[in-house]
C-alpha cells in the first residue's frame, strides 16, 4: 500500500497551509484563544480533495482510525477532542464512519504551569481515502500565543458536536450485556425520537484495547435497540465499566451523543 508522507510546520501565530502530496489532503494549525479556565482551544483544519474522506474516532471496521503523538510537545498536561458530528458511509457493501470535504477537530489543551508557553510537536496517522484507502501523515510545531483570539471556524466545528441525550429528547436508556465466545455482547435500548429514515449506533468502549464490532441496530417501536461485540485482548470475559460506554447515535442533523449505558 503507497504511504503518503504530508510535512506541515505551522508558526502558530500565523498559521500556514500545509504541502500536500498529490493533492489529496492539507492542513494548517488554528491557535485559537486561551479560555477563561486557562485552557488553549486550538483546532486542526483538515482540507480533503473532492470526493476524498477521513475519518472519526470510531470509523467502523473499514475505517482507519487516527492516532496523535503529542510526546515532543511542552508545557501540555491533558488534551481533548471535540469531535464535530461526523457523516455515514457505504462503499463496496462497507459501512464507515468520517467527513469528507473538511474536518475543523477542536483540541482543548490543558497546560501543566498556565504561565508557561505551550510548544506544540504533534504527529497525525490518519487514513484517507476515495476509490482507494491509504496512510497520511501530518506533522504541527510551534508555540501557542499567549492570549489568541476568537476564531469563527472553531467555534462552528464546536457549535456542530453532538447533541446530549437530553437535549435531543432521550427519555431512556439500557444496556443488557451477554457472555460471547471470546468477550461480551452489549445490547443498548434506546428510548430516542427517531433521527431520519437511516439511524447508525456507534458503540464505544472507554478502554480503546477492546474491539467494538460494528452494532446491528432496528426500531422496536419508539425503541431503538442496537448490539455490539466487545472483544478484549486475548478474548475472554472481562468487566465491563459501564460509564465508559459512549453511545452515539448518527441521522438526520447534528448526531446524538450519551455518555454510559446503565443496566435495566
Amino acid at each position: 500500500m503507497m504511504k503518503t508522507v504530508l510535512a506541515l510546520t505551522a508558526l502558530l501565530a500565523t498559521p500556514v497551509h500545509a504541502f500536500s502530496q498529490d493533492d489529496v489532503l492539507s492542513g494548517r494549525l488554528l491557535p485559537g484563544w486561551r479560555m477563561e479556565n486557562g485552557n488553549q482551544m486550538a483546532a486542526m483544519d483538515l482540507r480533503l480533495s473532492p470526493g476524498w474522506k477521513t475519518y472519526w474516532r470510531a470509523p467502523g471496521e473499514a475505517g482507519i482510525p487516527p492516532e496523535f503523538d503529542w510526546s515532543g510537545s511542552d508545557n501540555i498536561k491533558a488534551v481533548r477532542f471535540h469531535w464535530p458530528s461526523p457523516s455515514v458511509f457505504h462503499s463496496n457493501g462497507l459501512q464507515t464512519v468520517g467527513y469528507h470535504d473538511a474536518l475543523v477537530l477542536p483540541v482543548e489543551i490543558t497546560p501543566k504551569d498556565p504561565s508557561r508557553p505551550v510548544t506544540v510537536r504533534l504527529r497525525v496517522d490518519l487514513g484517507v481515502c476515495n476509490d482507494i484507502c491509504m496512510p497520511a501523515e501530518l506533522s504541527f510545531s510551534g508555540q501557542l500565543p499567549a492570549a489568541g483570539k476568537p476564531d469563527a471556524a472553531i467555534r462552528a466545528a464546536l457549535a456542530d458536536q453532538p447533541r446530549r441525550g437530553a437535549d435531543a429528547g432521550l427519555k431512556a436508556i439500557s444496556c443488557t450485556v451477554a457472555p460471547i465466545a471470546d468477550g461480551l455482547r452489549l445490547t443498548a435500548r434506546i428510548d430516542l425520537p427517531k433521527r431520519g429514515p437511516e439511524e447508525v449506533v456507534v458503540i464505544e468502549n472507554g478502554d480503546r484495547s477492546v474491539w467494538v464490532s460494528e452494532a446491528d441496530t432496528e426500531r422496536q417501536g419508539a425503541l431503538l435497540v442496537s448490539s455490539a461485540d466487545m472483544v478484549p485482548p486475548g478474548g475472554g470475559a472481562f468487566a465491563l465499566d459501564r460509564k465508559g460506554v459512549t453511545v452515539t447515535v448518527l441521522g438526520e442533523g447534528r448526531a446524538v451523543e450519551i455518555a454510559g449505558c446503565p443496566a435495566p
